[in-house]
């Protein structure tokens, strides 16, 4: 055997350990290191491992006067008052609680300040036994659990969610033309304005470069391609006496501002205030300035999970994610909080008109800043959704295959 290969493994130092270094200091001490962590307590109750599971969770709630769904220190949330509602029923404990990333939470979608979803889904970690009834007990009644499902161990509501459908309600005098002056209350939409709406929305899908419809996007960066399945103005119907319609957009994900973009420059179009030429010009790398719609009424409506559902739902473990079972309740709830938050306003303060009045018809679709931002830019804006994650893949064209 070599001597010197013996010699340097016998003056090889051990491995560094901070714990034993760490150990060995505080037994130097008088009080064996007691004064330095005054806060440790010794639990005298035995440690009980809560064995935990994967969850889906389908919530409904209304936006107002929430600072939006993602919890933020110091502002109502509604992720701060379902946290709560779970801690009071026992589901999480305080250490989740302040650290939710423990038991895996994730949201499907980031709604933003005063925008509502009928149908929002969360995954989560949770006890085997979860008790909806108990959870809405500790909810305000504007925020509700409809229902909870087992997924996969590795599941995740935002990543593997296949699409999203948004609604957005608007009264119907929003559409009549530039040179006419109508009253919201009187103003009713014929079949060939319902027409002329669907074919303006029917642009729309496919793949398309949305980088005119968000900020601080280029047209050469692969994210401003969004795929959009369908877009479309369903009949019209009459609330307090006033005619209102729902558009409704599934789309695989979307940008910040990019709804109430694309809504904008519809009515606008339709209206008359500007050709179909500044929509199809917008899809180009040409810059064009497009004012955002009103946010009040942004509702999230559904979160699809076809992929999951066809490789998981009949493996005899799990179910599917469409919870067709509670629709009748998620219906009763949109009645109750959500339409009513929309229409009320409507009425009242009228939003809508005044936005048209004051912003679209004196709005110029070619104008853009020095700075390069839009007239119509807020650094800080508090609406709707929000997929403009810096690390978000673009559009797969594929999907539209399906």
């Amino acid at each position: 055997m070599n001597t010197n290969a013996s010699a340097a493994m016998v003056i090889k130092k051990p491995r560094y350990d901070g714990r034993t270094k760490k150990r060995k200091w505080e037994e130097r001490r008088s009080d064996k290191g007691a004064a330095l962590y005054p806060e440790k307590k010794i639990c005298d109750e035995p440690y009980i491992r809560i064995k935990r599971r994967k969850y889906a969770m389908l919530l409904g709630y209304s936006g107002v006067n929430y600072y939006g769904m993602q919890r933020n220190p110091s502002m109502p949330t509604v992720e701060e008052d379902l946290f709560k509602a779970l801690l009071k029923a026992e589901l999480i404990t305080q250490e989740a609680f302040d650290q939710i990333q423990t038991i895996q939470f994730q949201r499907a979608a980031r709604t933003d300040k005063g925008v509502s979803a009928a149908r929002q889904v969360v995954s989560i970690k949770l006890p085997e036994e979860v008790s909806i009834s108990k959870v809405n007990d500790g909810l305000p009644e504007q925020i509700r659990l409809f229902g909870v499902k087992r997924v996969t161990k590795g599941f995740n509501s935002k990543s593997q969610c296949d699409f999203r459908t948004y609604t957005y309600m608007l009264p119907t005098a929003a559409f009549s033309k530039c040179d006419l002056e109508v009253e919201q209350e009187t103003f009713r939409l014929d079949e060939t304005l319902l027409k002329e709406i669907n074919d303006v929305l029917s642009n729309y899908q496919g793949t398309k470069n949305f980088h005119n419809f968000t900020c601080k996007k280029q047209f050469q960066d692969p994210s401003a391609k969004r795929y959009i399945v369908s877009f479309e103005c369903e009949p019209p119907i009459i609330r307090k006496g006033v005619e209102f319609v729902i558009l409704k957009v599934k789309g695989q994900s979307f940008m910040l501002h990019q709804i109430r973009k694309m809504v904008a420059i519809v009515i606008a179009v339709v209206k008359g205030c500007t050709p179909l030429s500044t929509l199809t010009k917008a899809f180009t790398e040409e810059k064009v300035n497009i004012p955002r719609a009103p946010g009040l009424g942004l509702v999230l409506d559904y979160v699809h999970y076809d992929n999951y559902n066809y490789r998981y739902g009949q493996d005899g473990i799990h179910e599917v994610l469409e919870w067709n079972e509670v629709d009748s309740e998620v219906n009763d709830f949109k009645e109750k909080y959500i339409y009513p938050t929309i229409i009320d306003a409507e009425i009242s303060e009228k939003p809508m008109l005044l936005w048209l009045s004051e912003r679209l018809t004196k709005h110029q679709f070619n104008q853009i800043e020095d700075n390069g931002k839009d007239s119509d830019y807020e650094d800080n804006s508090d609406e709707e959704e929000e997929e403009n994650d810096k690390n978000e893949k673009p559009c797969e064209n594929v999907l539209e295959l399906k």
